[in-house]
């Protein structure tokens, strides 16, 4: 069975010639996290040194969603996979196991809804209607649900001190340990409950209280967007699971090169909380972007309007 990244780190550290690879590895994926340009010697010496692990189990590890540790077992995959960080389309093999072989995270979200649909019949009357309203009461059943998502509700309003703005890390800090945390029956339904009118529409819109966690007064360069997610082991990884598991595919009947359109929202939601988040753009559709733009990207337009691509032009998403 494939290792967990800090197991694989624990077993090379132990092995004195595993260890010392390991440690040209560091020094070369802390060069790239700098930005440091490398020499010819040094590019030759770190994919060497990642040659040289072979068939290892630090270089055929993963990590897992909702894992303990899961920061650090990302930033040893990264280490070990540095030179495949070069380009945006490089990204495409995701640090994580494959859904398929993770243990579910799984509710009797079913009892929950009957619990809903007999708690209180004239308080739930407008459900019908409205149903990210009906999610929103099912989530308030569940104790750690209501916790989390009052616990970035209330960050993601607060003022912070006397200006008028929110405290955007703790924010998406906050949405992060709510996607993270919280079992996907309630996460999923609550991001991608089905409207009809505009009154559902803004409530969905509105999940992730996108005024502190997705807008800003100005839209940055979607390249500088990019460079920030890359920087950040844990954005640069759902990146790279987003891509792998939201690639489209123009001959594909389903528009997914995996067909797997629910590894497709799981890694969509894992963007939610990073640098790069995402959100729907209207009340009245169920149309994505991220808050980013690629006026003025000059030269680099096309890696830019790839970027955007991804979440607001993707057949599979």
């Amino acid at each position: 069975p494939r290792s967990d990244c800090v197991v694989a780190e624990q077993l090379c550290l132990s092995d004195s010639t595993c260890n010392a690879t390991y440690r040209i590895l560091e020094n070369c994926a802390l060069a790239k996290t700098r930005l440091l340009p490398l020499d010819h010697d040094s590019r030759v010496r770190c994919l060497n040194a990642e040659l040289d692990l072979g068939n290892s189990s630090l270089l055929n590890c993963k990590c897992h969603r909702r894992m303990k540790r899961q920061e650090h077992c990302l930033r040893v995959y990264w280490t070990v996979h540095s030179s495949v960080t070069d380009g945006y389309f490089n990204l495409e093999t995701s640090p994580y196991e494959n859904p398929a072989n993770e243990e579910h995270w799984k509710t009797d979200y079913n009892k929950l809804a009957a619990l809903v649909s007999g708690k209180n019949c004239s308080q739930l009357a407008g459900d019908a209607t409205n149903p990210c309203l009906k999610e929103t009461h099912v989530c308030n059943l569940s104790k750690k649900c209501v916790r989390l998502r009052t616990d970035y509700a209330s960050t993601c309003t607060r003022a912070a001190g006397s200006e008028d703005v929110c405290d955007r890390r703790k924010c998406l800090r906050g949405l992060r340990n709510f996607f993270e945390k919280v079992p996907e029956d309630f996460t999923k339904r609550i991001l991608f409950c089905p409207c009809q009118d505009e009154f559902c529409g803004e409530r969905r819109r509105k999940t992730i209280v996108p005024d502190c966690s997705f807008q800003s007064n100005t839209k940055p360069s979607c390249l500088w967007l990019l460079d920030l997610c890359l920087e950040d082991p844990f954005c640069k990884s759902r990146l790279a699971d987003f891509q792998q598991n939201c690639q489209p595919a123009d001959t594909s009947p389903d528009g997914c090169s995996l067909h797997n359109h629910a590894a497709c929202l799981q890694a969509y939601m894992g963007m939610i909380g990073t640098p790069m988040t995402p959100n729907y753009v209207s009340n009245s559709s169920v149309e994505v972007s991220l808050w980013c733009t690629c006026e003025s990207s000059g030269n680099q337009k096309e890696k830019c309007d790839q970027i955007l691509g991804m979440f607001e032009s993707n057949k599979c998403l």
